[in-house]
């Protein structure tokens, strides 16, 4: 389901977003990034990070203690 997948596992704030949002410029509008990470803050930071980007978070589960967002690049 993604068209690319940022491994950002060992990574604490805001080192996740940040390469997060260079990820998603590399990407097309309607594409989606995986995202993989193990700090539990960013839970809350992708949600504010789509939130004020105007990107869609469409999933986010956790299992095993890896975290893993799906994020569609809107604009």
């Amino acid at each position: 389901m993604a068209d690319a997948v940022l491994d950002a596992k060992g990574l604490n704030c805001p080192l996740p977003i940040l390469k997060t949002k260079k990820a998603l410029q590399g990407l097309q509008p309607g594409q989606v990034l995986e995202i993989l990470a193990t700090d539990p803050g960013s839970v809350g930071d992708f949600q504010a990070f789509c939130r004020q980007t105007g990107n869609e978070l469409v999933e986010s589960s956790q299992h095993d203690n890896v975290y893993k967002f799906l994020i569609k690049r809107l604009k």
